[in-house]
């Protein structure tokens, strides 16, 4: 089953083709898949892909996807990540089989790694961190084994179980895994598997005082879950090898004993050998995907928070007006490929304009106010006109839209002095005031520092909705909002973040701090029509000529009327 916004049937890709060639082998009955993220910051639009792939590929064909939050570095993680990440995966539309903690698994962990000891497979290194990075050689040139490498058996086990009884401070031990110090991969010169830290763990406590690595937690919690297909960003092909090298090791299908304290837990026992496949990240132009950039973003004052509308994380740009459908239609857009590339950010915008253009209601806007007023109008003048609320679907209805005197319009609606081609309001000229008629401004109010205030014109009575003159041919035609009815809005501009497609490369010794740019939020104090302002907050709105706005989720209230613009129109207003 696809999303709504998603083509018919799922695009043909790599990862779908070999798992049909799994499932067409015998190899699975069932497709299992797993979202993983560390909870050490907020998600952010690079995580969408992974989320929309693990979750429907799931569910295409039957199988089911697991949340699992990756949690083996207690130093770096917080509830509050947890709990974020839960509302961001819900947001996005989807449910998982089941939420797991990679600290669920710590005792099996453990097991393994005391059976790899047993088969000599890993060994307990008293080398410092900077003397095993000196150990491990380079790209060109092949590592040395720890002096420590042949231990016996007896001895890595005795030293491994007191690393486990707390005994030894930081850094002093760690369990590595005997693979191949002269490998060409890196990640196989006897990478490290369990390191001590005594820092206490959210769900755990102070119960460990040593943690295991991710590349070997991460690849056995696949394996304890009975994930089929493990799916990841290409950062981590490099690593395959390792996963592949845990899994098979410790293999635990065919070892039921590690898997004895699910039990105690509740947890099922489900253990297969997982197969990892890698796809490209999501990297859009203009902003950062690194959380620990934006980390460095939030933590100094750089942005509002996580859920700063600026920022690339799921909390801020659902705070900006983004939809799931329209983060669905756009990764659905780009499929998935083996290619790294940087996105430009239209891609995704347009992705938002289409969704938006069919859901969101139509509403009158002013930004920035200009007062027209109708001389030949009463000074009591009040009527009610009737709008449509979405010109493609009537199934929308209407509203009721307050006409007056005095109405607020577009500054920039007026110009004295016109350049070529202008089709608006000027001096003596005449515009449609959007369903109500057509008006001529016939004076120019100035203050004494020569600035316009105020516009006094006329309404063509023959020209109103159902009266003979009222297809009378005209240029232009503008919104507005009566001034005696409008409701006071702040309204939030936001521009890209940075100022340079790349802010990531490194030029000239610049950093990404470098490009950010002072001018990407703006605040304005509009005027809005009532039925602009009476909706709840994350209701996404078409302001008619300007763009899409959204009620902010947390500051907009029927008092205190907030919106943020989401995209401005595809098209640009001459």
């Amino acid at each position: 089953m696809t999303s709504p916004m998603s083509p018919e049937k799922p695009p043909a890709d790599f990862i779908r083709s070999s798992i049909n060639a799994d499932v067409a082998s015998g190899l699975h009955n069932t497709v299992r898949t797993r979202f993983p993220p560390e909870p050490n910051g907020n998600l952010h639009l690079g995580h969408v892909r992974a989320i929309v792939s693990n979750f429907e590929i799931a569910k295409e064909y039957g199988g089911r996807c697991n949340l699992r939050l990756d949690d083996t570095n207690p130093a770096k993680e917080e509830l509050e990540y947890v709990h974020a990440i839960q509302d961001d995966v819900r947001w996005l539309g989807y449910d998982w089989a089941e939420l797991r903690h990679a600290s669920d698994y710590f005792d099996v962990l453990y097991l393994a790694a005391e059976k790899l000891i047993h088969q000599g497979d890993a060994y307990v290194d008293d080398l410092s961190p900077a003397q095993i990075r000196e150990y491990r050689g380079s790209l060109t040139e092949p590592g040395r084994p720890s002096p420590y490498r042949d231990r016996s058996v007896e001895e890595n086990l005795d030293l491994f179980r007191r690393m486990r009884a707390g005994e030894f401070p930081d850094g002093a031990r760690t369990l590595r895994a005997k693979i191949d110090m002269g490998s060409g991969n890196i990640n196989l010169r006897d990478p490290a598997l369990y390191r001590i830290k005594h820092v206490e763990h959210q769900n755990t406590g102070n119960d460990w005082p040593i943690y295991p690595m991710y590349d070997y937690a991460h690849s056995l919690s696949d394996s304890i879950e009975g994930i089929t297909h493990s799916l990841c960003t290409l950062e981590f092909e490099d690593h395959r090898p390792l996963y592949d090298w845990c899994v098979q090791k410790v293999d635990l299908p065919n070892h039921p004993e590690l898997l004895a304290p699910l039990a105690a837990k509740g947890l099922p026992i489900e253990a297969a050998i997982p197969r990892q496949i890698e796809f490209s990240r999501l990297n859009i132009n203009y902003t950062v995907m690194s959380k620990r950039k934006l980390m460095t973003l939030v933590d100094e004052g750089l942005v509002n928070g996580w859920g700063d509308p600026r920022m690339p994380t799921l909390q801020g740009i659902r705070r900006r007006g983004y939809t799931p459908e329209a983060l669905k239609l756009f990764v659905s857009r780009l499929g998935l490929s083996k290619q790294n590339s940087l996105i430009d950010i239209s891609v995704l915008e347009n992705a938002l304009r289409e969704d938006l253009d069919a859901r969101a209601p139509r509403r009158m806007a002013v930004l920035d106010p200009l007062k027209f007023v109708l001389t030949n109008l009463p000074d009591a003048h009040e009527e009610t006109l009737s709008f449509s609320n979405h010109p493609k679907d009537e199934s929308f209805g209407t509203r009721s839209v307050p006409f007056s005197r005095e109405l607020w319009i577009e500054r920039e609606d007026f110009a004295e002095v016109p350049p070529k081609g202008w089709k608006r309001l000027i001096p003596g000229g005449e515009v449609r005031l959007r369903g109500a008629g057509i008006v001529r401004c016939d004076e120019v109010v100035k203050n004494d520092a020569g600035e316009i205030v105020e516009l006094r014109g006329t309404l063509d009575p023959a020209s109103r909705p159902g009266m003979a003159g009222a297809d009378r041919k005209i240029k232009g035609t503008i919104h507005w909002v009566s001034a005696k009815h409008a409701v006071a809005a702040e309204v939030r501009l936001y521009d890209p973040l940075f100022t340079v497609p790349d802010p990531d490369a490194d030029a000239e010794g610049r950093t990404y701090r470098d490009y950010l740019n002072p001018e990407s939020r703006c605040s304005l104090r509009g005027y809005v029509e009532p039925a602009a302002a009476d909706v709840a907050p994350e209701q996404s709105l078409q302001f008619e000529r300007t763009g899409y706005f959204v009620a902010d989720r947390f500051d907009h209230t029927p008092e205190t009327v907030v919106f943020n613009r989401s995209v401005s129109l595809a098209s640009v207003r001459k």
